[in-house]
């Protein structure tokens, strides 16, 4: 049976994998510092099932040994926000690149069977070419971007130079179950969420008009157990999304129905280091992972809308009675 290491496994993306996986029957462990978790809420259930090791993708010690014996390794440990990164880039690049690079030497040295890289669509920048293919020019304006950008070259080199097998996964704006919405820098949908659930007026940066491309959580698993199967994969970038853009006010509008809150949204100033619209192609996912899109937009916001009334926390209280 094969062994996989999740980093950052108790997080949003991580545990939904470690969740997959687990239920698949495959051994799990997890690697995380708990620096964007809390220990256990999102793992509580499968405390059984996986090996949990406490600690940081930058220590070389500890990534040392999460590595012995590993199979597969599905690396989703990092510093996440855009805004964050621009205050702090530092920081950004010494968990995002210096953790990954830590943890290439280590999968290296282990001979793992494929390493698979939670990379971003940040990568990609401003560009005014949609929906964006990954033969695009790579021009990140943010700290965030940038780390993921070198993060992924990283990859590239090592697959190169040592033959390691790396593929990097470019997700664009995935959202589901178990996402923060507490969070100074949480992502729009569970801060909306949380924000007309108490009644209130979420807060929009920009006028709305800018578009993403959703990606819902249950496809992201999806593709990174097809990312350790299939031999193309390897070598590669690969963009992963719904295929579709909609804006923050079409978003918004779909929320506000499902929750019964018509409030209108505070506008404030654009935010820097974001961009304006964002669209993937994902031929390349198709034909070299077999990839598709299970969970429709409003599906996956249905879902969501209904996982944040029943859950167990502070902010479930406030969503039950919305």
């Amino acid at each position: 049976m094969a062994l996989y290491l999740v980093t950052g496994g108790a997080g949003f993306i991580g545990s939904h994998l470690v969740s997959g996986l687990v239920r698949r029957g495959e051994r799990v462990r997890v690697l995380d510092d708990f620096s964007s978790s809390r220990r256990g809420d999102n793992l509580r259930d499968l405390a059984d099932d996986i090996e949990l090791i406490d600690g940081s993708v930058r220590d070389e010690g500890i990534v040392a040994s999460a590595m012995r014996r590993v199979d597969f390794v599905l690396h989703q440990a990092a510093r996440t926000s855009v805004p964050k990164s621009v205050n702090d880039p530092v920081r950004t690049n010494e968990v995002n690149v210096g953790g990954t690079l830590t943890l290439l030497l280590a999968a290296r040295d282990a001979k793992v069977r494929r390493f698979v890289f939670a990379s971003s669509s940040s990568v990609y920048g401003e560009t005014q070419v949609l929906p964006k293919h990954e033969e695009l020019p790579t021009q990140p304006i943010s700290p965030y971007g940038v780390s993921k950008l070198a993060a992924e070259q990283y990859g590239l080199a090592f697959h190169r130079a040592y033959e390691l097998p790396f593929v990097a996964l470019r997700y664009f704006n995935v959202f589901g179950p178990r996402q923060d919405p507490n969070s100074e820098y949480a992502a729009v949908i569970p801060k909306f969420i949380a924000a007309l659930s108490d009644g209130g007026k979420p807060v929009i940066y920009g006028d709305g008009t800018q578009s993403r491309d959703f990606t819902y959580v249950a496809d992201i698993v999806a593709v990174n157990l097809l990312a350790c199967e299939r031999e193309a994969a390897v070598g590669r970038v690969i963009n992963v999304a719904g295929g579709e853009r909609h804006t923050l006010l079409e978003l918004y509008a779909i929320l506000g129905e499902l929750l019964g809150n018509a409030h209108e949204p505070e506008f404030r100033p654009a935010r820097p280091g974001e961009i304006k619209h964002s669209e993937a192609d994902i031929t390349l996912a198709r034909e070299l992972l077999g990839y598709r899109p299970t969970v429709g937009w409003r599906e996956g916001l249905e879902r969501t809308v209904e996982w944040f009334r029943t859950m167990q926390s502070p902010v479930a209280g406030r969503l039950g009675a919305g």
